[in-house]
């Protein structure tokens, strides 16, 4: 996964992707996000649950433990190793979901530059992204060091030639499942190890180069080029 995704829809349409009853505590505001270009270091969405309550959070797409000063904070964690690793050990307990309208990667053609794809869902509903980090709970105000990571996992079918990795999906009723604090750690570590979307639930399209200047925005960058129409 190269570290670029979408969120330009509204708080409000995630949470119904969720189909969660749950009462939401939204620090994230109302309005549609119109972030067309998400960049690492970026303020995305975040979703996580506490009790029985949703709560949508702005959060700093990238975490490291306050230890591992030497690298940048990564963006992405394998799902392999995230569980029992000790660089994420702080915050594996603390799921959280991302929701996006799509992600980017970019492929060697052969041409001076890589062309960016554009991956989403067939169906263009939100795409629902397991995550863990550390974000405000219980009511804190947020810290210089909160931030989060996309699990990922090994690409799948024909979406093994646009990129090796990818985002570990999960449908509406297993995000919910991820999201309840009474979820084993067990089990959470099996839905994301065995049960993320398969390939045949994206689809992928060629996209302006555009997408590659993290400076910009706006639904031009979305929009298939013309020899790439799904």
């Amino acid at each position: 996964m190269c570290g670029r995704v979408s969120q330009y829809t509204g708080i409000h349409d995630f949470v119904a992707a969720l189909s969660m009853p749950n009462a939401l505590v939204n620090s994230a505001g109302d309005l549609p996000l119109e972030k067309y270009n998400g960049a690492p270091s970026s303020q995305l969405a975040l979703f996580h649950q506490e009790g029985d309550v949703l709560h949508a959070d702005m959060v700093r797409w990238g975490w490291r433990p306050a230890w591992a000063k030497d690298r940048a904070a990564p963006i992405n964690a394998r799902v392999e190793k995230v569980a029992h690793g000790p660089f994420y050990r702080l915050i594996w307990p603390n799921r959280a979901v991302t929701p996006i309208n799509n992600w980017f990667e970019w492929v060697d053609e052969g041409g001076p530059k890589k062309q960016p794809y554009l991956i989403r869902r067939r169906d263009q509903a939100p795409v629902l992204c397991a995550a863990i980090g550390q974000f405000p709970v219980g009511g804190r105000q947020p810290s210089e060091h909160d931030g989060f990571v996309i699990i990922t996992a090994d690409s799948q079918g024909g979406m093994i030639d646009i990129h090796d990795r990818r985002p570990v999906v999960l449908n509406a009723e297993l995000a919910r499942e991820w999201l309840d604090p009474d979820t084993p750690k067990e089990r959470a570590e099996q839905m994301v190890l065995q049960q993320g979307e398969p390939a045949e639930v994206f689809e992928w399209f060629k996209v302006d180069k555009a997408v590659g200047n993290v400076r910009n925005q706006g639904p031009d960058l979305i929009r298939p080029i013309a020899d790439s129409i799904p």
